[in-house]
């Protein structure tokens, strides 16, 4: 029997009800980005900073704080604070910029998701905001004090969490109906003393008509005024969305709010000197709260922005309760918009519907601790959904009622993809540090979205396929920094992943899967076109993801006569492949056309794993002294191998596809095309292993590494002194700790080391580090090709785990152990540390803290400490994953504590030479 959570999913995707027209879809950062930046130099965080954001109305999107917003980003809630001593009204997120902080960008605030359903009908997250003066200056000269070798500086570190004197903004939403949304905001003083906060509901129209544009999206100018019979009411007017109505509940002191108003406009006085559009402007609640200027706010009670301005007054552990309602005007229900039959009853409804849901998501079996890691997993990949809009040709040339841009923006950025427009609620990395789509980080989304709401995953999948996205030539768009960026070529992966979500085999959504491989052709014919320059199947493909990982920025043109032939870009081809490979094969079961187009993608994956093993001349990256793939430099016809033992040498163990003589049977076009193959291309045929199972069912494996090689590499791979960290594996092994990689050309050392924190190198601005740290999304691809390993091998192969300790296993319970070390880095130990927080006392002990979980980008290879994006429970929600993957999930508990200690079964050894 479905759920009700269920049932709202199947109404919504079958275009019944709009369950999901309102969401989390507001961004936490507008401000600094490339869609709003329209600078000579393209210097984005310069032109449109956080101090400029209160008072410049965005061309592009909207941000807040624990905000919300309908699909289209037409008109936005949120909430703003003020403690009584801070320098600004707190309406959004703070944090630094790339060039402020000492590893780049980064957000300086303390916030946490903490429920959603798919649609959204019930939603809850924290804000932890300071009683004292928010210490901006100070976090500014601190990071930029410190240097790269240094840690970060946050806002835990600056003492205003001390002694506990902050407020924690419990922000709560559910909807009675799908455009009926019940605001429940919950403020505690979790301080030693009685205390006052300001706070401000505040809703307001994204600005659609002052620019001129003539785009879909544009509008007249919308509008929202106070309902003179009713004081606590606001109604809103807007050429699309219809009429809202907003109604806000007496506070703690059983008095009404007042009801601010201005115009969500620039405020071009103070920024530029000149005359403003209105004397009502987007800073208005700012003027008016914090430098008590009363003439800020429109006496007339109308305006494009509104707020509800609640003084309260809260005793030392206490909390109050504020409430409000937003909804269409169609949908709102009569009597007391607030009493408890009313209101709280549906809170209630809604909060048992989400317990109901995730009771059939998230196994019994898992402890509390577990199922409350994957509970706010789930939370932070359904919060980072957001509204994305950015239409290059119009951003490219200006708006009519704007100032032109420069000429040379013309040539410059993003200048190729006039095409693209992005007008969509899209899976983001992280809605502050990367509040724009990265295309294979949006892939590993969807594998985790997919077991909560499959309709969202697959609709995510089409929509970067379709023309407005994919460009002409084929190319998926990367993100806005730069459009034409290569990212692995993972969406494929992500496809098949999602589709055999769609249900038991033979009844699953065919049509789906066909209509996204049709497109895919396209791309998978780029790449080779592109990124495959002498047509030998050893491609290059520049950044793919790994920004730092190489001794060079991958992303630039190297020295005249130089040619990087990339291990890991070679890899995801044949990974690419070979996926294409099991899609066409699936297809082809029920249409026989599509065997031809499986024979070309087999013949292609066995071309390029041979062009990869191929080994003297320096032709291959297969390096067999040390049983390693490493990309090769070729400078004037010599080819040097660059020894970094890193996962660029392990993407090659990602292509694996094992072919089963009953599959094949079906299937005799394609069948008879591989035994000519075989027969007639020995030279190539080689690189297939074949093996007969116990019931002489035979089985053929595709796979780039031999069972040697596999062997070879897995020594380095389980090797604690290499890549096996207590969390996972290390992104470069712990090897060059002491033996960094060094190469010096024309008098200049080009260097790689073991780096297991933050980057202590500026390439791509020294915010992500791929030379040492644990990333989820890469240990998660190699965990899946080890059990498709052991489904071809079973017990024929088993290897030490760890390397010299005398334990030997079969993949797949390797797969399990890596998994229970990537699960541990969020369980915490007996002394409740969790490893992603670091060795913060807060986090292990205060009990306003200890149930709290980060999901960070990227974590310390060491000691599992989170890094870089502190939300980005996009790709690290694949936790999920592994913890449904884990065969005994209670040992996930002994995980952390187990992990920083010596493994029992190790034995001494001598050093590798």
């Amino acid at each position: 029997m479905s759920t009700a959570e269920e049932v709202r999913l199947e109404e919504d995707a079958n275009r019944k009800k709009n369950w999901k027209r309102w969401g989390p879809y507001l961004s936490e950062r507008q401000w600094g980005t490339v869609r709003e930046d329209y600078s000579a130099d393209g210097n984005c965080w310069d032109y449109l900073s956080h101090d400029h954001a209160r008072s410049r109305a965005y061309r592009w999107g909207e941000d807040g704080l624990l905000g919300i917003t309908d699909r289209q980003c037409r008109l936005c809630m949120c909430v703003s604070l003020w403690n009584g001593k801070d320098p600004i009204l707190k309406e959004r997120l703070y944090g630094l910029t790339g060039p402020e902080g000492n590893h780049g960008e980064d957000c300086k605030e303390c916030y946490y998701y903490l429920e959603s359903t798919p649609t959204h009908s019930y939603m809850k997250a924290l804000y932890k905001y300071p009683q004292d003066g928010y210490p901006y200056e100070g976090i500014l000269a601190e990071n930029r004090r410190r240097g790269v070798a240094d840690k970060e500086y946050e806002l835990e570190d600056t003492g205003v969490f001390d002694k506990s004197r902050y407020w924690d903004v419990v922000a709560e939403y559910a909807k009675a109906s799908p455009s009926d949304i019940l605001c429940r905001y919950t403020i505690s003083n979790r301080g030693p003393e009685a205390a006052t906060v300001h706070f401000l509901p505040t809703l307001w129209y994204r600005n659609t008509w002052i620019w001129g544009c003539t785009h879909e999206g544009c509008t007249m100018k919308a509008n929202l005024a106070l309902d003179r019979r009713v004081p606590n009411k606001v109604t809103g007017k807007h050429e699309t969305l219809g009429e809202s109505v907003w109604m806000a509940d007496v506070g703690p002191d059983g008095k009404l709010p007042k009801i601010l108003f201005t115009e969500n406009e620039t405020n071009s006085s103070k920024l530029y000197g000149v005359d403003s559009y209105t004397e009502y402007t987007k800073d208005a609640f700012h003027r008016y709260v914090v430098d008590g200027e009363v003439t800020a706010v429109n006496p007339k009670k109308r305006g494009s922005k509104v707020a509800a301005h609640y003084i309260l007054n809260v005793p030392a552990g206490k909390e109050v309760v504020v409430k409000l309602r937003l909804c269409a005007k169609g949908e709102c229900s009569g009597g007391n918009a607030f009493s408890s039959q009313l209101f709280d009853t549906v809170f209630a409804a809604r909060l048992r519907d989400s317990v109901e849901f995730y009771t059939g998501k998230i196994p019994s079996t898992l402890c509390p601790e577990q199922q409350n890691v994957m509970r706010q997993a789930y939370a932070g990949l359904l919060w980072s959904k957001q509204f994305y809009h950015y239409v290059v040709k119009d951003w490219l040339q200006g708006d009519p009622e704007s100032i032109p841009p420069p000429e040379s923006r013309k040539n410059g950025r993003n200048a190729e993809w006039g095409h693209l427009f992005n007008r969509d609620i899209i899976s983001m990395p992280d809605k502050w540090e990367y509040p724009w789509y990265a295309s294979w980080d949006l892939a590993f989304h969807i594998v985790a979205f997919c077991n909560v709401d499959l309709d969202f995953a697959k609709s995510q999948l089409l929509l970067f396929l379709r023309e407005w996205y994919m460009h002409p030539n084929g190319q998926l768009p990367a993100y806005e920094f730069a459009l034409g960026d290569v990212n692995p070529p993972v969406h494929a992966w992500a496809l098949l992943c999602v589709w055999r979500k769609t249900g038991p085999r033979g009844k699953r959504d065919t049509e789906f899967l066909a209509r996204c491989f049709h497109k895919l052709l396209i791309n998978f014919t780029w790449w080779v076109n592109r990124k495959d320059p002498h047509g030998k199947n050893l491609f290059s493909g520049g950044f793919l993801g790994l920004d730092n990982i190489g001794v060079f920025d991958r992303s630039k043109p190297l020295p005249d006569g130089w040619e990087l032939e990339q291990a890991d870009g070679t890899a995801w081809m044949a990974f690419y492949c070979v996926v294409m490979l099991d899609i066409a094969l699936e297809l082809a079961e029920a249409e026989p056309i599509y065997e031809d187009t499986a024979s070309k993608f087999f013949e292609h994956f066995i071309g390029i794993v041979d062009a990869i093993n191929q080994t003297g001349l320096g032709q291959g990256l297969w390096n067999e002294e040390d049983g390693f793939y490493y990309d090769h430099l070729r400078v004037h016809g010599e080819s040097i191998p660059l020894r970094i033992r890193s996962l660029v040498g392990l993407v090659p163990f990602f292509s694996v596809l094992v072919l089963e003589d009953a599959r094949m049977q079906k299937l005799p076009n394609f069948k008879k095309r591989c035994d000519w193959f075989m027969q007639n291309r020995k030279d190539l045929g080689s690189r297939i292993s074949l093996m007969s199972t116990e019931s002489n069912e035979q089985r053929a494996l595709l796979a780039i590494p031999t069972k040697e090689q596999l062997r070879k590499v897995l020594k380095y791979v389980l090797d604690e002194e290499e890549f096996l960290s207590p969390y996972g594996i290390r992104s470069i092994s712990k090897h060059h700790q002491n033996q960094p990689f060094v190469f010096n050309s024309n008098g200049v050392e080009h260097r790689v080391d073991y780096v297991p924190g933050e980057s202590t190198s500026d390439l791509f601005g020294g915010n992500s580090n791929w030379r040492g740290p644990i990333w989820l999304c890469m240990n998660y691809m190699l965990v899946e090709s080890l059990r498709r390993y052991d489904y071809y091998y079973g017990e024929r192969f088993k290897i030490e785990c760890p390397t010299g300790s005398g334990h030997e296993m079969r993949l797949k319970d390797v797969a399990v152990e890596l998994n229970k070390r990537l699960t541990g880095l969020f369980m915490p130990d007996e002394a409740g540390r969790r490893p992603c927080h670091g060795d913060s006392e807060r986090y292990a002990k205060d009990p306003n803290w200890n149930k709290l979980v980060l999901f960070y980008e990227y974590f310390h290879g060491d000691n599992g400490r989170g890094l870089g994006a502190s939300h980005q429970t996009g790709w690290t929600a694949l936790v999920v994953n592994c913890m449904l993957d884990c065969q005994h999930p209670d040992e996930l508990m002994k995980t952390a504590s187990a992990a920083t200690k010596p493994s029992p079964i190790k034995a001494p050894r001598s050093k590798k030479k």
